[in-house]
């Protein structure tokens, strides 16, 4: 009977008058969800997104459960199969080609590159997210076009489409080619009016019968297709129609489908209408990149993945597969740019000299050797964070987001860094300069995927509030329902708790932040994460009372996407420390790049609480959350001349930062050569030092170690230079004046200088 009665009272809370205004006005301010919104939403999984959007992140947590470790067989690719592949790369000649070397391709190819993450038992190596992530990163640091030819069928290529929605006869004939290197896969998404906006593609597919064949002719017009010019099969998403309801399964929507560029089982007839070959100049960067056209073409039904049945299916499968990727291939060229920028130029900081000391003790050098370092850990952090959440079988296109997002800028940064160091080396192209493939390559990765300026204001923010958010989809869906009265309570109730939690624990840790002291570097940056942590869970509850406006709100999207990237960027941090924590000199790395996240986590939350459009809610959240106004500052310049000087010199955390950098064995080769330069000019450099303080002259053995050591230097500061740019001529003949000039009389002159 009591329960009974507590189950009515329930239920009459449930629809009583004074909720009712409250569901209204939900219902008239919650973001309205579309076909492919849902499908984002309902792919892949929620995984570390989820605890951060709750306020109270457990760091030990993670520590224990997150694990990013390479089998040996994985290992032993990267070091062997990999290795011979970068030896094979020459950056400068593959530029001047535009294209990688035949013996380049067949290596490739042959050896699997495209079919690292293809189950062995259709032929492919099988390897781990973390372990293409490594293969990409080593490939990339050499050269970008490899890395590009070898990451797209294995992030963006149709394999792992077929793997998981392929019928049995596509599977068993595509995947064993794709992973053999007999097939070359492209994937065409974006066309003229579609980039970032892929849903909104006008390539369609009209469903008809041709001699007896069920099937659609397709009219498309795609570009940017990495891998199109050299492709055997593509893979194309369009819009398919069925106006003649010929279909018996599946449905009208986007749809995926496999076009063979020659005849096989699937298009018996071939598709003579595929037209691709032409290409882009990506900025001179090498890898292939063009068109796929159509006209009209009839394609048979079984070249749809999954077969009929799968019509309309296709951008759920797009968000389920390929979001992965993007968390992978894109940020490990950001890593792999970084992490040279440490290798290379900070090596050149240390060998160069200007002024009689190495261009490594100059502050306005070290300034921008401290970004870059700080950059390189983040990243690298990053990258094994996410990986290891890969390996836990996590599928989190929010964190893919923010991984593609954040490597590819601070990528873009070291970069930029690394050229103002390196001067004129930066900007001489030729074999000795290896900064300039990085540079050129850097808005490519900010561009593709997803441009990073929309996924910032629109995709991981907007996304994963919907997703992961711990009761705002219930909301959403109690309102979708048309009058779940007790679903919507229970989840308001639920989201209004959250929100007083949030607010209590924000109140409570700005106290407990300000007793902690540094001796602890990792526990300090904890804490300062927790309360961050449960600012941003808080600050984001009352950025619901902006309804379906916080959607269009891009300015203040941008913010609380910085604020939850950040807080991304931070625990990866700190759960990467705790991984290495034996490196000497990791402690310093810590603490300098903690302090820019939390700078820059602060500056999102102000320029929130500057600019909420709900009068005096944003003073409100501050006074909450910063009642004291802003708290954190950037990295003393001491902590800064203290990373600049350690990345620069022969140590632990310099050998840990480069440590998947390729090294060439020729002696010739530049990154090589300042690869040996460091301990030589660094141990010469200490040797002159202790003269000068002695007084004495140098021993015939240390004059012989200055001496190798200057010898080293002066080839490594020359730069290249050709007879002739482009094979062209440029001075000749039409060079000389037709035209002639009178001397002017020598009195009239000095006349006139007077």
């Amino acid at each position: 009977m009591r329960s009974l009665i507590l189950r009515a009272s329930k239920d009459k809370i449930g629809s009583r008058t004074f909720i009712r205004p409250v569901y209204n006005l939900a219902k008239s301010v919650m973001p309205k969800i579309s076909d492919t919104e849902r499908a984002a939403l309902d792919s892949g999984t929620v995984a570390f997104d989820g605890d951060l959007f709750t306020g109270d992140v457990s760091l030990k947590k993670i520590v224990d459960k997150y694990k990013a470790v390479l089998t040996p067989e994985e290992e032993s690719f990267l070091n062997n199969e990999t290795e011979v592949l970068c030896e094979m790369l020459d950056s400068h000649q593959i530029d001047r080609d535009q294209n990688l070397p035949p013996k380049v391709w067949q290596y490739i190819r042959e050896n699997k590159f495209m079919g690292l993450v293809i189950p062995k038992s259709f032929g492919g190596k099988g390897f781990s997210g973390h372990a293409h992530a490594k293969i990409v990163e080593k490939i990339a640091g050499r050269n970008g076009a490899a890395a590009v030819t070898v990451m797209v069928p294995n992030s963006l290529g149709p394999g792992e489409l077929l793997h998981h929605y392929g019928t049995p006869e596509q599977k068993a004939y595509y995947l064993p080619r794709l992973a053999h290197g007999i097939d070359i896969p492209c994937f065409g998404l974006t066309g003229p009016p579609n980039g970032s906006d892929a849903a909104s593609m006008r390539d369609e597919g009209i469903v008809c019968v041709e001699n007896g064949v069920l099937g659609m002719r397709i009219t498309c017009n795609k570009r940017y297709i990495t891998l199109a010019p050299v492709a055997t099969v593509v893979g194309l998403a369009f819009r398919l129609s069925d106006p003649n309801k010929l279909l018996t399964k599946g449905k009208e929507g986007i749809t995926v489908a496999l076009l063979p560029t020659e005849k096989n089982q699937f298009a018996p007839n071939g598709l003579p209408g595929l037209k691709i070959g032409n290409r882009h100049d990506p900025l001179g960067a090498a890898f292939m990149n063009g068109t796929v056209q159509s006209e009209s073409m009839f394609v048979p039904m079984s070249c749809v993945i999954g077969g009929e049945e799968r019509t309309g299916f296709g951008w759920n499968m797009l968000m389920e597969c390929l979001g992965e990727g993007r968390g992978i291939s894109l940020p490990a060229l950001g890593l792999a740019s970084s992490r040279l920028a440490v290798l290379g130029v900070g090596g050149y900081a240390r060998v160069r000299k200007q002024f009689k000391v190495p261009i490594a003790a100059m502050e306005g050098i070290q300034e921008k050797l401290a970004i870059i370092g700080a950059n390189t850990f983040t990243i690298a952090a990053a990258q094994s964070f996410f990986d290891a959440i890969l390996a836990d079988k996590q599928k989190p296109p929010v964190l893919s987001a923010i991984m593609k997002l954040h490597c590819t800028e601070r990528g873009r940064q070291s970069v930029n860094e690394s050229m103002d160091i390196i001067g004129g080396a930066g900007i001489s192209k030729g074999p000795s300069n290896f900064m300039a493939s990085g540079y050129v390559g850097m808005p490519i990765a900010i561009t593709v995927e997803g441009a990073n300026v929309l996924t910032r204001s629109l995709i991981s923010f907007g996304q994963g509030l919907n997703r992961s958010h711990p009761h705002l989809l219930g909301l959403i869906e109690s309102i979708r329902k048309g009058n779940d009265m007790a679903g919507f309570n229970r989840e308001l109730t639920n989201i209004l708790r959250h929100c007083g939690t949030n607010l209590a624990r924000s109140l409570g840790r700005f106290w407990a932040v300000q007793l902690k002291s540094k001796s602890d570097v990792s526990a300090y940056y904890e804490a300062h994460l927790s309360r961050l942590s449960a600012n941003f869970a808080f600050v984001a509850d009352v950025g619901l009372t902006l309804g379906g406006g916080l959607k269009t709100a891009e300015f203040l999207s941008a913010r609380y996407s910085d604020v939850l990237s950040n807080l991304y960027l931070g625990y990866a941090c700190l759960w990467y420390h705790a991984q290495n924590k034996n490196v000497k000199g990791i402690d310093q790395m810590l603490d300098l790049a903690m302090s820019r996240i939390l700078v820059d986590a602060q500056e999102a939350l102000m320029g929130i609480f500057q600019n909420f459009p709900v009068p005096l809610l944003g003073p409100l959240m501050q006074l909450a959350t910063f009642p004291r106004g802003r708290e954190y500052n950037p990295a003393s310049d001491k902590l800064r001349a203290k990373v600049a000087d350690v990345i620069t010199s022969p140590t632990e955390l310099r050998a840990f930062l480069t440590e998947n950098v390729f090294v060439s064995k020729k002696a010739d080769d530049r990154v090589a050569m300042i690869a040996r330069a460091v301990s030589e000019c660094y141990e010469a450099d200490r040797i002159m030092l202790a003269c000068r303080k002695e007084r004495r002259q140098p021993t015939k053995a240390e004059q012989g170690k200055i001496d190798a050591a200057e010898a080293l230097r002066e080839q490594i500061i020359q730069v290249d230079s050709f007879p002739t740019l482009a094979n062209k001529v440029h001075k000749d003949k039409w060079m000389e004046p037709t035209w002639k000039v009178q001397p002017i009389d020598p009195k009239v002159a000095a006349a006139a200088h007077h």
